[in-house]
């Protein structure tokens, strides 16, 4: 399993009239977290598209258990709790400063090749560094 941690401060642009982040921003949070997640492996997706293959969202999750309010400090913790083949499933944990989990959410992305737009399994770069972390 891998898992990885990134710290997100709260924006007045991400609140809505109560004061609370707005729900639709929560698959924001989702995207940082496992941009800044693959990045920390040593992988970006701008050279993931370079090489012809993109990663399209196929389904997204949420739970909402606490807001998040404006200033916070909460952190985005991104889990893969298996090697991905032709899809990948990134888990999120959203805990405030005190860790308090807040929130809850899932995606699934699929790994498309450019060249004919078609599923294409996942690129030997990400299996070969996320695999030590499943041994």
């Amino acid at each position: 399993m891998y898992s990885f941690d990134y710290n997100y401060r709260v924006r007045y642009a991400d609140i809505d009239q109560m004061g609370y982040m707005y729900y639709g921003n929560y698959a924001k949070l989702y995207e940082i977290g496992r941009v800044e997640a693959l990045r920390s492996l040593g992988l970006r997706y701008r050279d993931l598209e370079e090489t012809g293959i993109i990663m399209p969202v196929y389904e997204n999750k949420s739970r909402f258990i606490s807001p998040a309010k404006y200033d916070d400090l909460v952190t985005i913790r991104v889990i893969i709790k298996e090697l991905p083949k032709v899809r990948i499933v990134f888990n999120y944990e959203i805990y405030d400063e005190q860790q308090t989990l807040l929130h809850t959410g899932e995606t699934t992305l699929v790994f498309v090749r450019t060249s004919n737009n078609r599923i294409a399994t996942c690129p030997k770069e990400i299996t070969d560094r996320l695999l030590p972390f499943f041994q």
